[in-house]
């Protein structure tokens, strides 16, 4: 509670306060009585006067029962008289007992005294009526409570004695003054802390999950749990356990909110200025894993330093998506270092690197033209990755099929094995392209089969171009002839579905490709013709040629 927050009371005069208070007779003596009668709320007590005395049942009554019946002689305290009937208590002798044992243990020097009770009461004159373990009452003026009187009954709470009165057996306490003296104590051992530039020795007094509270030598200061190890925030559980001797360094106070913040770390060499010109990039170094997370693990030097082994890292199989299929915490493993900034404690590392690359192994042990199998391991608009051991290789739409405008999407499913041949190896680049039409027979090697150079063949218009005329030939195969080997064609004439003779003068098998030429069979007709002439020597060139005409 802050000060400022307090209801001091009213401002009155409090020698005047006390001796109010030890206004009752100073001859108070204790006699034996006899209770001669026990009702609801109160007991008659016959104390050897006209009138029996008369006490509160809860004079007698303990935890809700009653310690006496009639007839019990009790020790009850003579007060004077009300009227007739005089005035006594028993409850008192019970508090002058304690009083005196009060005296015996603390003499005269009772001044440094500082007691510990609960609040059991509030007095009309204004303060608190305090009882301790042993039963012993105090009296603490409102003005030297430091507290509302609202909700203040059961509070346990800590006060000074300030004076003592025997003949009234009372004991008045101040709070406030206990408040003063511990805050002036306070204020100059932190003055003494702040000015101390060193490290300081302390006991852990509390463990949170958020820091440790540390004792030092009365004084209580947070170590965050940021300024425990130079690795980060940390949980203080895992390095200390409470009592343990720790060194620190004050790093600031709040005087306000009466805050010291310390440093555990502060108090260490710094480890990364430690290593500022042992490590660098490309440095090949031992560490132990310590910690996973979803996206990688974290590896520690030795020396308070955490390195980041991100999954990206971890291998080159690209499978791998949890640093736990491969590490174990306690793992000792080796790692190249990728990136250090010392400015900015930040140390990353990489597993992999010191791996065999997996397209270094791929080139040294496959060249372009091997056929190998693989699995589809992802499908694309224009074709489909091929997992081939740790590597992917590419299998475009154009290489999939000779089927016209096939896709791998529609040809195959993720999972499939497949048998491809290797058609190119960037090393530059790093890509392997793969093929599957290469090891299958086209359909221009069909035809092939049954067709030869300079053969005549007959096929409908399927599509007409600016640079020539595509023929439908068999086994969806197509066959082209360009413009300038249209011969006696008319391109404005030909339409889609006409028939057309024409020969064959290429078959390229691996482009599936076939040209045509009428131009090249009116030649060839030529040149028959003319071979004709040779052979039959009886008809003249003007009759073959008026033979051809017709």
């Amino acid at each position: 509670m802050r000060m400022d927050d307090i209801d001091l009371g009213e401002d009155f005069d409090f020698e005047q306060m006390l001796n109010e208070s030890f206004e009752q007779a100073e001859n108070n003596s204790v006699v034996d009585g006899v209770i001669v009668e026990i009702s609801a709320d109160r007991v008659l007590v016959d104390v050897g006067q006209k009138i029996e005395g008369l006490l509160p049942i809860s004079e007698i009554t303990v935890a809700g029962e009653i310690k006496y019946k009639v007839g019990d002689t009790i020790p009850v305290m003579l007060m004077g008289n009300r009227g007739e009937r005089p005035s006594i208590s028993h409850k008192k002798v019970l508090q002058k007992e304690k009083f005196d044992n009060f005296i015996k243990a603390h003499g005269e020097n009772f001044e440094d005294v500082v007691i510990e009770g609960k609040i059991v009461g509030i007095k009309q004159r204004g303060g608190f009526t305090i009882e301790d373990a042993d039963g012993c009452e105090y009296f603490m003026p409102l003005a030297q409570s430091y507290m509302k009187t609202i909700g203040a009954i059961g509070k346990n709470v800590k006060a000074k004695v300030l004076k003592v009165n025997k003949n009234q057996n009372s004991i008045i306490v101040s709070r406030k003054k206990l408040i003063e003296e511990e805050k002036s104590v306070k204020d100059s051992k932190i003055s003494e802390i702040l000015e101390n530039k060193s490290t300081i020795n302390g006991t852990i007094k509390k463990i949170t999950s958020y820091g440790m509270f540390v004792d030092l030598g009365g004084i209580d200061g947070l170590v965050n749990y940021n300024e425990i190890s130079y690795k980060g925030p940390v949980n203080p559980a895992n390095y200390y356990s409470e009592g343990d001797t720790v060194s620190v360094v004050v790093l600031s106070y709040d005087k306000a909110k009466q805050h010291l913040s310390l440093s555990i770390k502060a108090a260490l060499s710094n480890p990364w200025e430690d290593i500022k010109d042992q490590l660098e990039v490309g440095d090949t170094i031992t560490v132990t894993v310590s910690n996973f997370e979803s996206y990688g693990a974290f590896v520690d030097l030795g020396n308070d330093i955490e390195g980041l082994l991100h999954i990206s890292e971890l291998s080159w199989n690209k499978n791998i998506k949890n640093p736990k299929e491969i590490l174990n915490i306690g793992d000792e493993i080796n790692v190249e270092v990728i990136e250090l900034n010392i400015d900015q404690k930040r140390l990353r590392v990489s597993l992999k690197n010191l791996q065999e690359k997996p397209f270094t192994k791929f080139v040294n042990e496959h060249k372009v033209g091997d056929v190998i199998k693989g699995k589809i391991a992802t499908l694309t608009d224009f074709g489909a990755f091929v997992s081939i051991g740790n590597v992917d290789g590419l299998l475009h739409n154009e290489e999939a099929s000779w089927e016209p405008n096939a896709k791998c999407k529609n040809l195959f499913k993720k999972g499939d094995e497949v048998e491809v041949k290797i058609i190119k190896i960037d090393r530059e680049k790093e890509n392997i392209s793969l093929s599957i039409k290469e090891i299958a027979e086209s359909p221009a090697k069909k035809f092939q089969d049954a067709y030869k150079l300079g053969d005549i063949i007959t096929g409908n218009v399927k599509d007409i171009k600016d640079f020539g005329l595509f023929i439908k030939l068999e086994n969806n195969l197509d066959g082209l002839i360009r413009t300038e080997d249209f011969g006696p064609l008319k391109a404005d004439e030909v339409k889609i579905g006409d028939e057309v003779k024409a020969v064959i003068i290429n078959i390229d098998t691996k482009k599936n490709r076939v040209r045509l030429s009428v131009k090249r069979l009116e030649q060839q007709q030529e040149r028959e013709m003319l071979k004709s002439v040779n052979d039959d020597s009886s008809m003249t060139l003007g009759d073959i040629i008026k033979d051809q005409i017709k």
